[in-house]
């Protein structure tokens, strides 16, 4: 059965309030699209996580969509900071849980086997502890074996795991080329799974490498197809970054203002098609996808 729908059609499954796991990475594989369609939805009271963020989660916490974040860092990578972001933890306009990316990626594995925590060595005698013993979703313990000190995380169960995917069939089974980072746990933990792709093949091109398989099509509960989605970050062996456009996003980002005029102009006003022709249509595209298959 085909789970294909719309962009407006996925951005639905997520409502005010839910917990979303973010699938990018800084610069590189960033689901740019599905959330350009929430902030033009007027989402609100998001709580999102992911081991390292990008503009995705700038995008989301500067339009006023998010009530928590729970990260281990992020970045535009060598165009700036995340200035929406940093603003917000600055003023606690969003409430933050910030821990080792390792820590968080097990909180997702802990909820994917349905436990309600996973202990880790990572964060011991750091300054990211107490805070998040404080907060209640962290302990230290003693091994019961008599293997030292432990830290326990408390389970991350997402409403909702979002991810970008160079390919996949119309059932739902989607491959992801390169790096995985975090989005096997959150994938695996998360109650619904949104799967945006820039192509989609014939069920047996897929099932061909199953080792390449994110999502199997029984966790994905919709799937978009809609190249260049990830725009203006890069997806592997598809298309390369856009420099010139995170530069002028990472200038809009340095204040309130400047970026409610860049989300005027490139989400709001917009659909995906109109943003990707605002950005320089089909020449700048055709040659982020030849630098992209070079494998940058």
């Amino acid at each position: 059965m085909s789970k294909i729908v719309s962009l407006a059609e996925a951005a639905a499954l997520i409502h005010d309030g839910d917990h979303v796991a973010l699938g990018g990475f800084a610069i590189a594989r960033n689901a740019t699209a599905l959330v350009h369609e929430l902030v033009r939805r007027r989402v609100r009271g998001l709580h999102i996580s992911a081991c390292i963020l990008g503009i995705e989660a700038d995008l989301l916490v500067g339009a006023g969509c998010v009530e928590s974040v729970v990260y281990s860092g992020g970045s535009l990578d060598r165009f700036g900071q995340l200035g929406r972001v940093n603003e917000a933890v600055e003023r606690r306009s969003v409430a933050i849980e910030y821990m080792s990316g390792l820590a968080l990626t097990f909180r997702y594995m802990a909820g994917a086997l349905g436990l309600p925590y996973m202990p880790v060595r990572s964060m011991l005698d750091s300054d990211l502890l107490p805070p998040l013993v404080a907060a209640g979703i962290a302990r230290e313990e003693r091994d019961p074996f008599g293997g030292g000190a432990l830290v326990l995380v408390k389970a991350l169960v997402p409403d909702v795991a979002v991810v970008h995917a160079q390919v996949a069939d119309a059932e739902g089974n989607a491959r992801v080329l390169g790096p995985r980072w975090d989005n096997d746990e959150a994938v695996a933990a998360a109650k619904r799974v949104i799967v945006v792709a820039d192509e989609i093949v014939e069920r047996g091109e897929i099932t061909a490498m199953p080792e390449l398989t994110l999502v199997p099509s029984f966790r994905t509960s919709a799937l978009v197809h809609l190249p260049f989605a990830a725009h203006p970050t890069a997806v592997y062996r598809r298309y390369d970054y856009d420099a010139d456009h995170l530069r002028l996003y990472a200038e809009a980002t340095r204040s309130q203002r400047t970026f409610d005029e860049y989300v005027e102009r490139y989400v709001r006003s917009t659909d995906h098609a109109a943003y990707l022709a605002a950005v320089g249509g089909e020449a700048k595209l055709a040659a982020l996808a030849a630098d992209g298959r070079l494998g940058y």
